[in-house]
């Protein structure tokens, strides 16, 4: 038996070209008891290509229970020696990595990053739209109030902002963003080091425009929301901001819900757009 905890290994991992694993990574996954994984068809192909198919995988995604969690951290603590990998990239991205980091920390166990490929700074790199800080968001929520706060929040940003988007998503992402801020400048890169890898450039409203056909995984990098010298950019004209509104009533939302979603959207006081949609709705029915 162990005499003290193992060792928790976090390991990046190739984002399409199997090239760009390192040799350390390799080598940790060869030496460790077993590999904890988000998405184990994945990982098991990725053992296979290092022959070293074997090696035992543990589940562990987003639906993963607290229960799931503390049993991998306490057989950590009792000596065992883990590798944390994610679908592609670096664990502790956009995925439930993290619960596992925190839950092993708690228990003394000693963790030890093998830094590979990530698709933020990959995006970032080749964007030409960054140069120093940047605001790393993940997945935009699907829809509602949420999702148009954060589009208020990527369009009131000093910082250039990097997404994540799931295939099939990436035109409906596209267009909201253009929507409130189409003259911002963005890449989208496509399929980062695979076979078919895409980088597009041009403003929102350019790529909103010419739509978003092939599949594939996607990273966004939105530039900064403020000239060289600070100044916030110009809101969106009054016949946006009611055009939205009329949009929005015309498709049966309540008031309250559109002057919610509304003011989220381009970050305004919910009180003025309130009082715009009670017009707009005393005009409609009048």
């Amino acid at each position: 038996m162990a005499e003290g905890p193992g060792t928790l290994y976090v390991v990046g991992t190739p984002i399409g070209n199997l090239g760009d694993l390192g040799k350390r990574a390799e080598e940790t996954l060869s030496i460790v008891d077993a590999v904890v994984a988000e998405d184990t068809r994945r990982t098991r192909a990725l053992l296979s290509h290092l022959g070293i198919g074997r090696k035992p995988v543990v589940s562990l995604d987003a639906n993963a229970t607290e229960r799931a969690v503390t049993d991998l951290a306490e057989r950590l603590a009792g000596g065992e020696t883990l590798a944390l990998v994610t679908d592609a990239g670096t664990p502790g991205v956009s995925d439930p990595g993290a619960k596992l980091v925190r839950a092993a920390s708690l228990r003394g166990v000693p963790i030890t990053s093998v830094p590979g490929p990530s698709a933020v700074t990959a995006a970032v790199a080749v964007s030409g739209l960054v140069d120093g800080p940047f605001l790393f968001l993940g997945f935009l929520p699907r829809k509602g109030t949420k999702r148009a706060g954060m589009v208020a929040k990527i369009r009131a940003s000093e910082f250039p902002v990097v997404l994540f988007e799931a295939p099939g998503r990436a035109d409906d992402t596209l267009r909201d963003l253009a929507q409130v801020m189409p003259d911002r400048e963005a890449c989208v890169a496509r399929e980062l080091t695979k076979v078919h890898e895409e980088v597009r450039r041009g403003t929102l409203a350019e790529l909103a425009k010419a739509g978003i056909t092939a599949r594939g995984e996607f990273t966004i990098v939105v530039s900064r929301g403020a000239d060289a010298d600070g100044n916030a950019e110009e809101g969106p004209p009054d016949s946006d901001v009611d055009a939205l509104i009329a949009e929005r009533l015309e498709a049966g939302d309540s008031p309250r819900t559109v002057a919610t979603d509304v003011a989220a959207r381009w970050n305004k006081p919910r009180r003025e757009i309130y009082a715009r949609v009670l017009e707009a709705a005393r005009r409609r029915g009048g």
